[in-house]
């Protein structure tokens, strides 16, 4: 469970989950694509063909406020796009 902290639930992750049969998830900076397979796997009972990850750094970000600028920075994360094996699926929306 630590492996894997989201799943990328949007219009494009949603349209490449059904013509191609991938899904996204937000995962630790840490794991690397053995443990996140392993984790899919055992959280969705799914066979998984291949896993790509990227890493995402925080976006810049600053605000005026009375004592002047302050700038910082989001947060940086890790996002894997996981495919699985054919006629395989997972279903986001089942505990609704």
């Amino acid at each position: 469970m630590d492996i894997l902290l989201k799943p990328i639930v949007t219009e494009k992750m949603n349209l490449q989950g059904e013509s191609l049969n991938k899904y996204g998830f937000i995962v630790d900076n840490k794991a690397n694509k053995l443990q996140i397979k392993e984790a899919v796997e055992g959280m969705y009972g799914v066979a998984v063909d291949t896993v790509n990850t990227m890493r995402y750094l925080g976006k810049r970000k600053s605000r005026y406020t009375k004592s002047g600028i302050i700038e910082g920075r989001g947060k940086s994360f890790k996002k894997a796009i996981v495919t699985l094996a054919e006629g395989e699926k997972i279903d986001f929306y089942s505990n609704i």
